[in-house]
Order: C-alpha cells, then sequence, then structure tokens
C-alpha cells in the first residue's frame, strides 16, 4: 500500500472542487471516468464525445501529479519498488485519453476536434515538463541509479532504471531552473506548432479539387474515371469529374492522363501544399520549428537537434546516418539519370521540343514499364482487390505464427472502420485490429499503424492491446471493389507488420515498450518482403471476378520487373532523409527560406536532378514536422539495413514460412519491445550483426556476386543443345 502525504490529500481537495459541481453526473457520461465495459477491453467509441476529452485530461493530469507527489513525499528509502516501479505505473488514465485523442485527431478529425488539439497539447506538454523537471522525483530517480549496482536488479529491471534515468536527463532534470523555466516554454511552443501545422496540411489537401469534363480525361483507366466521377456526384456535381491531393486520386492522374497541362496542374499542387502564401502556408512555422528546436538542443548540450535526436537512437551520430545516406545517395542517382534517359526518349516522341519535367516522370515511367516489362498497373489491380490482399497478410501471419483473425462487433469510431479479434496460435487472445482503409476529409494523408490501448500487465494479467492500422486507399465504385495498387498492396503489408509489432509485445514494464525509432520499422519493413513472393500471391492475388489465381506469365513480369524505376524511388527517399537531416544539422539559428534551403542542400550541393522532387518538401513533410520523426526521416532506411538482413534469413533456410525463424523473430524481438538496445535484440534473433549487402542488392545498388564455379567438373568448350 502506498504510503501518500499531505500534499496528495490537498490535490484531491482541489481535484474535488473542480469537479464537485457536475461529478456524478460525468462519473455517469463521461467514457474515460470508469473502466470500460466493451468487448474485449475497445474504446468505447460510441459514447466518446469531443467534450469528453478535456475533462479527462484534466483529471488524468491531477491523478498523475498526485500519483507523483506519493513518489517525492514518501521518506523511506528509495527503493526501485517505490520510486522507478511506481513512476512507471502512473498516469495510466492520462495516457489511455491520450492514445484515443491522437489516434483518432489524425483519423477522424473535425474542426471541434482542432480546437480541441489547440487547447490540450501546450496543456499536456507543460504537464509532461512539470513531471520530467520535478527536482524532487529526479532527486529520488537518481537517488536510485546511484545504487543500481547494489539493488539485486534483474536484466529487465536494470533497462527501465537505466531508460528512466537517462529519460528524465533528456528531458532537462540536470538544467537550473531558468534554463528548465526555458525549456518548458519551447515545448509548449513546439507543441502548438505541431497543431497548427497538421491543421494548416490537412486544410491545404482538402482545399484543392480539379473539376473536369469527360473531354479532359484521355488516357486515364476506367477505375479512375469511376472514382473520379462518384467523387464528383458525392460533392453535387452532376456530369463532372473531380480529382484531388489523395494519393488514390492524384497518383494514377499523372500516370495514365495524356493530358500533360492537367498532370502539371495536379502534381504542382501537390507539391506547393503549405507554401502558397495564404492562411495555411506552413513557412513560418517550419522557422519555428527549427529556431526553437536548435534553442532546446543547445540547453542540453547538443550542437543541433540532429545531434540530440540521434544520440538516443541506434546510430548514435548524425555522422553515422550521413555515412549511409550519401554511401545510397550517388549510386541511386546514377541509376535515377539512366532512367530519365531512358524516358526523354519516349517523351521527345511526344513533345520534340519540349523539356521533361518532373509531373512527366510518373506517366513515361508507366511507359517505359509498358515497353520493356510489358507490364502495366492496370493489368495487375484486378488481381489485387483489398478483400483478397487483406486475405493474403491473415494467410501469411497464420503460415509464419500460427494467428488467426475472427470479424467481430464492437464499437467503431467510423461506419468505414471493421475489426478483428487477433487469436494466439492456442487460441488465447492476443489482442484486437481495426482497419479504416478509404480517405475523408477529416483523415491525414499517408497510412500508419497506432493504438488505442497499450499492452501492459495490470496485477500481473496481461492487458491486451487494441491496434488500428489507417490508409488512404482506392475506394470502391459502385461496380467494382477497392483494387489496390502494388504501393498500396506493399503499403498494407508495411502497416500489419507494425500491427504485429504492437500484437505481439509481452512487455513487463510500459517504460519499456517503446524501441529506438530507426528500429522500429523493422517490423514493418520485413514484412514488405513477403507480398509479391511467388508463393505468397497464389494464395491471395486472384481476379475479383473470374477467380482466377494471377498467371504464371505475370508472376515472372512482375520478378523481372522489381528492380524498374528503383533509381527514382531510393532517389526521393534518400532526398528527404538529406533534407531532414540537413534542416535539423543547423547548429546557428538564423531566418531563412525553406524553399531555398532545401534547394540549395539537395539541387545545388548534392546534384539533385530538377526531374525528381524529394518524397517530401518541407512546407508538406508531416512526418519530421507533427509526425515523430524529426531529423528522423531516415529511419525508414537504416532499418532497411535490418529488414533485409533479416528476411535473408527465411531465405537462406530455404523456406520462406520457416516456423522456427518466425518463432525466434516473435519472440527474441517483437515481444521484447525496448526490454533491450534494439542492435541486441537483433543480434539475438539473427546471431550477427546485419549485412547491409542484402539492402543494396535489393534496390539494385550493386551487382550480386557471381556464382561459384564448381572446379571438379571439367569445363566442356561444346554449347550445351538447348
Amino acid at each position: 500500500m502506498k504510503r501518500i502525504a499531505g500534499l496528495f490529500i490537498s490535490m484531491l481537495l482541489t481535484l474535488m472542487t473542480i469537479v464537485s459541481c457536475d461529478s456524478a453526473q460525468q462519473r455517469a457520461e463521461n467514457p474515460f471516468f470508469s473502466e470500460w465495459d466493451t468487448p474485449y477491453g475497445v474504446p468505447p467509441f460510441d459514447k466518446i464525445r469531443p467534450e469528453h476529452y478535456m475533462p479527462a485530461f484534466e483529471r488524468g493530469m491531477s491523478l498523475q501529479l498526485a500519483e507523483i507527489d506519493a513518489i517525492t513525499s514518501n521518506n523511506d528509502e528509495p527503493t526501485f519498488e517505490n520510486v522507478i516501479l511506481a513512476y512507471d505505473d502512473s498516469g495510466r488514465m492520462l495516457a489511455q485519453t491520450a492514445l484515443v485523442f491522437g489516434m483518432l485527431s489524425e483519423a477522424d478529425n473535425s474542426s471541434e476536434m482542432q480546437a480541441l488539439q489547440e487547447q490540450a497539447m501546450p496543456l499536456l506538454s507543460a504537464h509532461a515538463d512539470r513531471i520530467r523537471l520535478d527536482e524532487k522525483l529526479f532527486e529520488k530517480v537518481k537517488a536510485v541509479y546511484d545504487r543500481r549496482h547494489v539493488l539485486g536488479l534483474d536484466a529487465e529491471q536494470m533497462r527501465l532504471l537505466q531508460k528512466t534515468y537517462d529519460g528524465f536527463v533528456r528531458a532537462g532534470a540536470l538544467l537550473d531552473k531558468e534554463q528548465k523555466e526555458r525549456l518548458k516554454a519551447i515545448n509548449e511552443e513546439l507543441s502548438l506548432a505541431a497543431v497548427k501545422f497538421g491543421n494548416n496540411l490537412l486544410a491545404e489537401n482538402n482545399g484543392f479539387v480539379m473539376e473536369l469534363d469527360k473531354d479532359q480525361l484521355d488516357g486515364l483507366p476506367m477505375g479512375v474515371r469511376d472514382q473520379a466521377r462518384e467523387k464528383a456526384e458525392a460533392m453535387g456535381l452532376k456530369d463532372k469529374y473531380v480529382f484531388t491531393l489523395h494519393k488514390p486520386s492524384w497518383i494514377p492522374f499523372v500516370t495514365y492522363s495524356t493530358r500533360r497541362d492537367l498532370r502539371e496542374r495536379i502534381y504542382k499542387a501537390y507539391l506547393t501544399r503549405g507554401n502558397n502564401g495564404n492562411a495555411n502556408d506552413n513557412k513560418q512555422l517550419i522557422n519555428d520549428f527549427i529556431r526553437l528546436r536548435t534553442e532546446k538542443a543547445h540547453l542540453l548540450g547538443y550542437p543541433s537537434y540532429a545531434a540530440y535526436v540521434t544520440a538516443d537512437q541506434m546510430a548514435g551520430t548524425p555522422q553515422a546516418v550521413y555515412a549511409l545516406l550519401e554511401e545510397i545517395w550517388t549510386p541511386a542517382l546514377d541509376r535515377a539519370k539512366a532512367e530519365l534517359e531512358e524516358m526523354t526518349a519516349l517523351f521527345k516522341n511526344d513533345h520534340p521540343d519540349g523539356t521533361f519535367e518532373s509531373w512527366d516522370w510518373w506517366y513515361y515511367a508507366e511507359k517505359l514499364r509498358k515497353q520493356n516489362y510489358d507490364l502495366n498497373e492496370e493489368m495487375l489491380r484486378p488481381y489485387f482487390s483489398l478483400e483478397n490482399v487483406q486475405s493474403g497478410i491473415f494467410f501469411l501471419a497464420n503460415r509464419l505464427y500460427g494467428i488467426t483473425f475472427r470479424p467481430i462487433t464492437v464499437p467503431l469510431y467510423h461506419p468505414e472502420a471493421t475489426a478483428y479479434e487477433v487469436l494466439d496460435a492456442d487460441d488465447s487472445h492476443l489482442g484486437v485490429l481495426y482497419f479504416d482503409f478509404f480517405p475523408r476529409d477529416g483523415k491525414s494523408q499517408g497510412a500508419w499503424c497506432g493504438n488505442y490501448v497499450e499492452q501492459t500487465y495490470v496485477d500481473g494479467k496481461r492487458v491486451a492491446p487494441v491496434v488500428s492500422i489507417v490508409a488512404n486507399f482506392t475506394r470502391p465504385t459502385s461496380d467494382t471493389p477497392a483494387l489496390l495498387t502494388l504501393d498500396e498492396t506493399e503499403t498494407l503489408f508495411h502497416e500489419f507488420g507494425h500491427a504485429l509489432h504492437f500484437l505481439f509485445h509481452d512487455v513487463k514494464y510500459r517504460g519499456l515498450a517503446e524501441v529506438e525509432g530507426d528500429f522500429v520499422e523493422l517490423p514493418s519493413q520485413v514484412m514488405e518482403n513477403w507480398a509479391f513472393e511467388p508463393e505468397v500471391l497464389k494464395n491471395y492475388a486472384v481476379h475479383y471476378r473470374t477467380r482466377e489465381v494471377i498467371p504464371q506469365h505475370l508472376v515472372e513480369k512482375l520478378r523481372r520487373s522489381d528492380l524498374f524505376n528503383q533509381g527514382f524511388m531510393t532517389t526521393e527517399l534518400i532526398a528527404a532523409a538529406l533534407s531532414d537531416m540537413d534542416i535539423h544539422s543547423i547548429e546557428n539559428y538564423e531566418q531563412f527560406d525553406p524553399v531555398a534551403f532545401e534547394r540549395n542542400a539537395l539541387n545545388e550541393r548534392r546534384g539533385l536532378i530538377p526531374q525528381i522532387e524529394p518524397r517530401y518538401r518541407y512546407p508538406y513533410f508531416a512526418h519530421i514536422f507533427n509526425g515523430g520523426y524529426s531529423a528522423g526521416y531516415y529511419f525508414y532506411t537504416w532499418a532497411e539495413v535490418l529488414d533485409k538482413d533479416a528476411f535473408e534469413a527465411f531465405r537462406e533456410s530455404g523456406d520462406l514460412f520457416n516456423r522456427q525463424i518466425a518463432h525466434d523473430f516473435r519472440y527474441k524481438l517483437l515481444a521484447r519491445g525496448g526490454s533491450e538496445d534494439g542492435m541486441a535484440l537483433y543480434r539475438a534473433f539473427r546471431g550477427k550483426d546485419p549485412d547491409k549487402r542484402a539492402m543494396l542488392l535489393g534496390r539494385g545498388l550493386i551487382e550480386p556476386e557471381p556464382e561459384p564455379v564448381d572446379e571438379s567438373e571439367p569445363v566442356s568448350e561444346t554449347p550445351a543443345a538447348e
């Protein structure tokens, strides 16, 4: 039983005063104020309303402060149990509320939710600082840390203690009073800037509509036209076709439309989001981010924000990140230039006096694929219905891990969402997985995976996670199901990998749930390796009308075209990672133009050709300004070294569904969370350090070694008969 002293009592009295006017009503009506009685412990989405969040945040913060006071006012000798474990256990209600709020702010936003974000985020930031900068609390943590070698702690307890201590130090616990106050102000400003950036980008994404007539649709496949027609009808536009900046809309348009002027129009609209000089312009916010992050890094003893971030990652330093990115950059760019040369020949046939531009790349790349491989996306899409692809990932998970998925009826936050119970190999409950596949105005761009309920332990019993995959895939039409592109198919395998990471978590302490940022993409990216393997394809790539399994000749074409356009895809990816590192490596901030900074960093210094844009330009680079990947977009590339090497373990075994290797990957790596550092977990699984050759080979950036010649047999000089 915790010993609770005077300050806690006074805090409770204050809390009672705050809620006394309608406490009984709030307890009855606010879903966050009581234990959920929903099936499988999912959030009661049917009862949660925007007005519930602020009272829940306020109560959650008050309760956590009371829990912290119970630690700091305890006169007993500081121990692992009464300090570290008590701290790890604090704030459960607040964390639960924040998980639901954070996920729905991205998946099902509204003007009311946006207003709540602007109100709540600074308060939550200030609350976190109040705890992490609490001198009495840190004194207790440090007292335990200083005696760590004589406390008889096991490996997990020692890891939690180390991460807790390091977390306080990285949060500013060693700063003086004046520095702490400045750090609090910086963090509050940053939290609000992130909300504004995201809301501006959402408005930009929803603000562009390209309304066309039937005679402007030349080259577009029928499915793309149907999508555009139904979008127009939903907007009340008769006999019109509407294209937007959601990927399932603009990417097919720039890939197939013969109207170069319209391709330019929609692609430029995509590229200039957040850079239009209007109320949603993000350039000043970018300056605010870099000014504040650089100052924060200096306060904490680092020359740049990139140095601050990487110090807590597997990479360790910005130099290590740059070394990897620069090694890939030159061969990728050379390959992209060769691709451009091939496409330019096709372009000149259509525009003898024209200049190849960035909005031409998608269109002529598709023409080149058709020419070189007799393959195009449209002949493949009928085999990749969303239902079939989802069945494919379920099949793969069952073959590897023995888990199964059962549709369930539970509260949903949106009518388009669906839910499944995930059953382990022994039919025990592993967790719940939501899917939310299609674009809508209240949803952020892209695809992601997160959890509504974290895996944890309460009174020795595992609390199963509630996980959600959110995407912006091609919608079904009135007469066809949702037919995915290859990229969308790969994306679903990717996000499913994240979901498995959440679902397999079996971590004793909440503070050990998180892994390093440059490790977090390993579980997702490794799943992509199976997506188009012939053994997997034959189990899910089935024509939605004829029920014919994808024929072998198409599988062979897919295999032969595996490295097609890799120069472009690798270059745009690495360009974004480099621009992220560059802007966060600024050591002395001065007001700057983000567009000019990017151009100098990529085009002028590194030779990025103008026909390729970085995957994300600063004004809409949500990953690094409101998505948690600041100075961390390189995570995808760093983790790709791991994922390609991990998949080699299956290849080397001769069985892509090797249950023993999958078992090791689950229990030695996925289930462990952050209970050891990422490289230690990886070595425990693989038995060695990762070899980046597999990644370089996978992107076609190095040539495979020739097969060894068996010198035991004489080599015949006579050609063998065919």
